[in-house]
């Protein structure tokens, strides 16, 4: 540990599994920037180098174990020994997993390290109840998170709703729960997306968004029929976005007789310019944390169509005001959800100030006081704990 945690620098591990980043992944290296900046030592630990997102990748301190062999297919038990081999070489003073996906390298690593491994902070990036998944396996879901409450040291909310989750599936103590939320636009970015102007969608057309990585998750299927169902002929949709679910998905687009109205746009660095040309966004989760694609269409703003996906949601999105929020998993409201989003203006204003407390300058600060009191404490916590093991002969001999 350093000597005075409490103002010096603090040394941060981030695991990441590539630069090919999903929301998770942008978010923690926007926060790894700031604390860069402000004079922390920031290591991204990669379970893979290269990727496509490795030019707007930002400058910081990457560190990956070489090889040749392909760890896509298995970058979970990867990142685990790029991780443990990192921690065995170097000392950090935390340990950040930037989303639940995560947690299973931060146990990892405990049972590795044993009294050894750094304090741990867990951003909880998505939604703990789980009705989407059968019974036996949320059985089985629901004691992983009760050992994540023991595994990690600091748990991050993002909103009120979801520190009150965090304590019910996770049994974890009040003092290992805080609410920051999550950090999804600088203040520049925020300053620029609020200079669009927002004009009414045309009468004949409307210019759908949704963006997001293409996977079972964010139920783009539901999307899609819904679109068939309620569009006319001139409406659009882009899908910003890359994943294992895009052939299927343009298999289900040329099935429905749509793919004169959908592009697939593919990965993008940003979707700003895509915000600028859109009337509304959509998002058909099944579960999410607290969607940062959202947030950036507030900011925008745009109205919103989203499922009641997450416990953040009714916080995030006003419905009927800011957008609208319809019940998951059906086909039949999403549409009907399109159909409303033709004749609502929304509220911009309102919009933007809902957006603007998401901001990543005012959370990194956060964090970093956050990760100074978790670090004394865990030290504290270790020096009180060696005393004892220190004195517990000397007590033995004086019962004797």
């Amino acid at each position: 540990m350093h000597e005075a945690l409490g103002q010096g620098p603090l040394r941060i591990a981030i695991p990441i599994h590539s630069l090919e980043p999903g929301g998770v992944e942008r978010v923690a290296l926007g926060l790894a920037t700031q604390w860069r900046s402000a004079g922390h030592q920031v290591t991204v630990v990669l379970g893979r180098s290269g990727g496509s997102g490795l030019c707007s990748a930002p400058a910081l301190d990457y560190w990956s174990v070489p090889t040749r062999l392909a760890t896509a297919s298995w970058e979970t038990p990867w990142m685990i020994h790029s991780l443990y081999s990192f921690l065995v070489e170097r000392r950090v003073d935390l340990l950040f997993c930037p989303g639940n996906t995560y947690a299973v390298v931060a146990a990892a690593m405990k049972l590795l390290l044993g009294g050894h491994a750094p304090p741990m902070m867990l951003k909880v990036s998505n939604a703990l109840h789980r009705p989407d998944m059968p019974q036996p396996i949320r059985s089985g879901y629901g004691t992983w998170l009760r050992m994540q409450g023991r595994v990690f040291d600091s748990l991050v909310a993002l909103s009120e709703p979801m520190r009150r989750e965090i304590r019910e599936c996770m049994l974890a103590d009040a003092q290992q729960v805080s609410v920051i939320a999550n950090p999804v636009l600088t203040r520049q970015r925020l300053r620029h997306l609020g200079r669009i102007e927002r004009r009414p969608p045309s009468a004949w057309g409307m210019r759908y968004l949704a963006a997001g990585r293409l996977v079972a998750q964010k139920n783009y299927p539901l999307l899609l029929r819904a679109f068939a169902g309620a569009a006319r002929a001139d409406d659009q949709l882009t899908i910003a976005g890359e994943g294992p679910e895009r052939a299927r998905l343009e298999a289900l687009v040329d099935a429905l007789g749509i793919a004169r109205q959908v592009h697939f746009a593919g990965h993008v660095g940003s979707i700003d310019a895509l915000l600028e040309k859109s009337d509304a966004m959509v998002l058909s989760s099944d579960y999410e944390g607290l969607p940062g694609v959202v947030v950036e269409a507030l900011a925008a703003g745009l109205p919103v169509l989203a499922t009641d996906c997450c416990v953040s949601m009714t916080s995030l999105v006003e419905h009927e005001r800011t957008g609208l929020i319809v019940p998951t998993g059906s086909i039949e409201t999403f549409a009907q959800g399109l159909v409303q989003l033709r004749q609502m203006r929304g509220d911009p204003q309102r919009a933007r100030s809902v957006a603007s407390i998401y901001e990543v300058e005012g959370a990194a600060h956060r964090y970093i006081e956050l990760m100074q009191d978790v670090a004394r404490r865990c030290d504290h916590d270790r020096r009180r704990g060696l005393a004892r093991s220190a004195l517990a002969p000397c007590r033995s001999l004086r019962r004797s």
